[in-house]
């Protein structure tokens, strides 16, 4: 499935419940899940790491759907190269 089925998906099952919820209530329920999977991180718990993963990126299509963003164009506007260095792959010095 390409990035922008998924956010598609995302906005057919939950996008008026998203709406309802507004810009907000979507952001915080996006940073929980963020707590989630570093504490699934934390414990090392393989199972709940890919869960939560599919969760973080879930509710980052429901707020960028709340806020009329296509994440595919704005991720390759921003990472089709380092944004830094520019290159492919990065060369940056860290």
């Amino acid at each position: 499935m390409k990035i922008s089925e998924a956010q598609e998906l995302m906005l057919k099952i939950y996008g008026e419940r998203d709406k309802k919820r507004g810009l907000e209530g979507t952001f915080i329920w996006f940073i929980e899940e963020v707590g989630e999977l570093a504490e699934a991180i934390r414990k090392k718990d393989d199972k709940s790491i890919k869960e939560e993963i599919a969760d973080v990126l879930a509710w980052l299509f429901s707020l960028a759907n709340v806020l009329n963003i296509d994440i595919s164009k704005c991720f390759l506007e921003k990472y089709s190269k380092c944004p830094r260095c520019k290159n492919i792959p990065c060369n940056c010095n860290f």
